[in-house]
């Protein structure tokens, strides 16, 4: 899900087909590489399905109608609707619901909640897709021969330390190379799955539902149970929604109905056939598929293709992190931008050496695509239900729909989300702990994160000398004013600033143009040029400056503050001077949180990346003042 920097409407026009050929090379990785895992899961996994053809025909008709429902009519269909300015995902979902709440604090509350869970059980999905993937791929060895056994643990991290590795020389170079690569890799899927069809085309009485109902009313229990691994072959169906500001719903629905979807169906329908005329083959169907000469290049491949889904979710995990910091749920992480071209393309190296433990962890942990199946299911159907819930409050509030219409049109889709989160909460035992505990431990620190600003802006609104009292002040009986330009950091509008008067205290001069610089991130992805910047001018050389920017933009404070000048202020750069304010957090006897979380928010408070670098501010132009407050 490589991040784009540029508004829909800036990006260069593109012609249709190549804007499909993206879709499919990026947004349709990780749904793409399913087939490597899905079925083997099934019929050999923790909850094997009985190899009968009853069986297998009402597992195939699952399949498809699971596609068709939750991915064709939920995703491509609905949900892709609910954009926030072409923009999608869940924290752009969010951001767009919150507007329904702005005098509701309790609904502000629960929705905030929802999406957090959301993006931090995707945290989950990235630490896990990486590792099945490449797994999974590098599997098909032991199909070749039994010697290669011992190999594929090791090869499998020695391709994702590569893969992380890569990801400070950024995705530009390669991207190319995704929709090409991956146009292959699903024709190779559609082909194998035809030949197979042929061999046994009674598989396509599944495209009935009445097998699938027909499945439940045999099995009960058990077909409940095999929704945990039907689930997989929904694994990335998010990205359809979340790459949408990439390349715009048109490309991604026709990528889907008319390519996507038919070499999935036929691949999962040609493994079905495989199963009924080779029931051995259920240990590893899709390679089974593969004829013997075909083998080796099938791995490698199969290897890059899940080399492209897993980059696709390390981009997401980029993409969100950065979101998630510029909307105030998470600390400055260091930001690398790895294009010149594409601002967008960023590389957050915390977050990525922390994927990479954690992956190579679960390879380690589970040794095999199978057990790791366990763990997978219970981050996606989670971030599935609360899709479904924060599209159905942007239908029923900002669309106008009413609550009746929007009840009827979503219960449905409620119902399937719900069935397939219930069928994974029971693997939860079995490895599916894993993802809600990353979940739970993210969503923790970002929930950490925004209360605690909030009491620290809170603390330092109460502390603050008024300005207009201040500039009064300054006139009476005001410090020599020195050349130049000052522009002080200030989150409080009707304050001033702690570093400035600490400046004022110690240094006895104040200069020129002094700027009151506060920057408002809006739950837009977003902002023209022209409507970033507000400027309000005030007594005896005070400016205050509002700097405006989306979720997805990237602060480049020394570049906007040059918009000025139509506002009749003019800044010039060699001669400006930026004031931060270092605060150092100390916990309080009493706290405003639990003693824990309040150590917590302190420990990331000092650990967060200097604003100097992620508002791309020279380091020779900063002066850092500091002080105390107990928290």
């Amino acid at each position: 899900m490589p991040s784009m920097s540029k508004p829909p409407a800036a990006l260069p026009r593109s012609p249709q087909a190549a804007l499909v050929l993206g879709a499919i090379g990026i947004v349709y990785g990780d749904i793409g590489t399913s087939p490597l895992y899905a079925m083997k899961e099934i019929f050999a996994g923790h909850h094997p399905v009985a190899l009968l053809q009853s069986n297998v025909l009402g597992v195939l008709s699952l399949v498809f109608w699971s596609l068709m429902v939750v991915v064709s009519l939920k995703y491509v269909a609905f949900v892709m609707r609910a954009d926030n300015h072409g923009e999608g995902g869940i924290m752009a979902l969010m951001a767009l619901t919150l507007r329904t709440a702005q005098t509701r604090p309790r609904r502000r509350w629960l929705l905030m909640t929802l999406g957090l869970a959301g993006a931090s059980l995707f945290y989950g999905d990235g630490v896990i897709t990486p590792a099945i993937s490449v797994l999974s791929a590098v599997e098909g060895l032991e199909i070749a021969t039994p010697v290669c056994k011992p190999f594929v643990v090791p090869i499998t991290i020695a391709v994702l330390a590569l893969l992380f590795f890569y990801q400070r020389k950024g995705t530009a170079g390669i991207g190319k190379l995704f929709g090409p690569v991956m146009v292959f890799w699903f024709a190779s899927l559609a082909v194998l799955g035809i030949v197979s069809i042929v061999q046994e085309p009674d598989v396509l009485r599944a495209l009935n539902p009445l097998y699938a109902i027909r499945f439940f009313a045999a099995h009960g229990a058990q077909a409940f149970l095999a929704l945990g691994a039907v689930v997989l072959v929904l694994t990335g169906a998010e990205a359809l929604y979340a790459d949408m500001g990439h390349f715009g719903r048109r490309p991604i629905q026709l990528a889907w109905f008319a390519f996507v979807l038919p070499a999935l169906m036929l691949n999962y329908f040609g493994q079905g056939a495989l199963i009924l005329h080779h029931p051995h083959a259920v240990q590893n169907p899709f390679y089974w598929l593969v004829p013997a000469w075909a083998l080796y290049p099938m791995v490698a491949l199969a290897t890059i293709a899940t080399v492209i889904a897993s980059q696709a979710v390390i981009s997401g995990a980029f993409s969100i992190t950065h979101q998630a910091m510029q909307l105030g749920y998470a600390p400055r992480f260091e930001l690398r931008h790895t294009s010149e071209e594409a601002i967008g393309q960023i590389y957050v190296p915390g977050i990525n050496w922390m994927l990479l433990v954690a992956v190579i962890a679960l390879v380690l942990g589970f040794q095999s695509s199978n057990k790791l199946a366990a763990a997978y299911g219970i981050a996606v159907t989670g971030t599935m239900v609360i899709t479904t819930t924060l599209a159905f409050v942007v239908a029923s509030r900002l669309w106008g729909w009413g609550w009746f219409k929007s009840t009827v049109l979503l219960a449905g889709f409620l119902i399937v989300d719900l069935a397939f989160f219930g069928a994974n909460a029971l693997k939860i035992v079995d490895g599916g702990w894993f993802p809600v505990l990353m979940g739970a431990l993210i969503f923790t620190l970002m929930s950490t994160w925004k209360r605690g600003r909030e009491i620290l802006l809170a603390h330092l609104k109460e502390s603050a000398f008024k300005l207009e009292d201040f500039i009064e002040g300054i006139k009476i009986q005001g410090p020599a004013r020195v050349p130049g330009t000052a522009v002080y950091m200030t989150a409080n509008t009707h304050g001033v600033p702690f570093s400035l008067l600490h400046n004022l205290m110690h240094n006895k001069v104040l200069h020129e143009q002094v700027v009151l610089l506060h920057v408002f991130i809006r739950d837009v992805p977003w902002v023209a040029s022209r409507e970033r910047i507000h400027v309000v001018a005030l007594e005896n050389g005070f400016f205050q400056v509002r700097l405006e920017y989306g979720f997805k933009d990237e602060p480049n404070i020394p570049r906007d503050l040059l918009l000025c000048d139509v506002h009749k202020l003019k800044c010039d750069m060699m001669m400006t001077s930026f004031f931060f304010g270092r605060e150092t957090l100390v916990p309080s006897r009493h706290p405003a949180m639990p003693m824990w979380r309040s150590l917590l928010f302190i420990s990331m408070y000092r650990n967060a990346a200097s604003a100097m670098s992620f508002f791309r501010i020279p380091t020779n132009r900063v002066v850092e003042l500091g002080t105390q407050i107990e928290l």
